[in-house]
């Protein structure tokens, strides 16, 4: 097996839950724990599972997860670091000096690539130039063109294209089983394919959200009465988690009306993504204002009237 795989497709489509699970799989068969042969052998792995146990238990000497620290352990659901660092890719170093304790293999997963800092690029690409005897690498990515070129040349591509209708719709009603038909529904066409981030997107209304974009991009807020509004609605405490749909939102949304024009028309509704995902990337690595961040972003809405 080739030792450096890019998981490439949209954030929320599966490419995490993909790489545990082929990473536990691959360990347990190392292990002789699961039969290799075995017709049967793909998904998780089965509870009574050792290696499942140990990498659920965080606790298995050759699995490894590098992702974005929180800033206080604390509070690990908050205040996440903007980038995986260069002593978090380093600190690999002492893990590769010695053979893997299970097996003759080991797992690294990076999650996500996309969140590596020049340095630890870098130090990663050392690694996967001269890689450690046994070590599979499995890097997960939402936007591989941001990647150094001599880390996607090391690696074998592995595409995740977005879930059907029909089988995000079963994907959704298995996570959320209280939500009602028209909430799934609702989901299932806001997610794009994604599972993931249609879950994230639950019970915050994204229906009202989207409608409001929708009602700026088509007949523009000249008065500044649509966005004030919105601004409001989205700043404070409680609405955080509807402030982050709305900062993932809005880029989306200009992505439909751009795939529907042509000339000129297009070019406006293309200057205006690049501006809607460079402020959205801002607001939440600079920490700026809620109300005013919510304004801004109507206002690049409010472009393709």
């Amino acid at each position: 097996m080739h030792h450096a795989w890019l998981l490439v497709g949209s954030e929320g489509v599966g490419k995490a839950t993909f790489a545990r699970m082929m990473g536990a799989r691959l360990l347990a068969t190392a292990s002789g724990e699961v039969d290799a042969a075995d017709p049967d052998g793909a998904g998780d792995l089965p509870d009574r599972s050792r290696t499942r146990a140990l990498i659920d238990a965080g606790s298995h000497p050759d699995f490894r997860i590098l992702s974005r620290l929180p800033k206080d352990p604390e509070k690990p659901d908050q205040d996440i670091a903007r980038s995986i660092s260069i002593a978090q890719v380093r600190g690999l170093q002492p893990l590769f000096a010695t053979r893997p304790s299970m097996s003759d293999r080991r797992v690294v997963v990076i999650d996500a690539a996309d969140d590596l800092e020049r340095g630890g690029a870098n130090a990663l690409l050392k690694s996967l130039e001269e890689p450690p005897a046994g070590t599979i690498f499995l890097l997960i990515s939402h936007a591989p063109g941001r990647l150094l070129p001599t880390i996607r040349s090391r690696c074998r591509l592995l595409r995740f294209e977005g879930l059907a209708m029909e089988d995000m719709t079963r994907a959704l009603h298995a996570q959320l089983p209280d939500a009602s038909p028209d909430d799934v529904a609702a989901l299932a066409m806001v997610g794009e394919g994604a599972p993931g981030r249609a879950i994230r997107y639950a019970g915050l209304d994204i229906a009202a959200l989207d409608d409001a974009l929708h009602a700026i991009a088509t007949d523009g807020d000249g008065d500044n009465v649509r966005r004030i509004k919105l601004a409001r609605a989205l700043a404070g405490k409680a609405a955080v988690a509807r402030y982050h749909a709305f900062l993932d939102r809005a880029p989306a949304i200009i992505a439909q009306v751009a795939r529907m024009r042509a000339g000129p028309a297009l070019k406006v509704a293309i200057d205006a993504h690049v501006d809607a995902r460079e402020l959205a990337g801002a607001a939440i690595g600079l920490s700026l204002d809620a109300q005013a961040t919510v304004f801004e972003m109507a206002g690049i809405v409010a472009r393709l009237r």
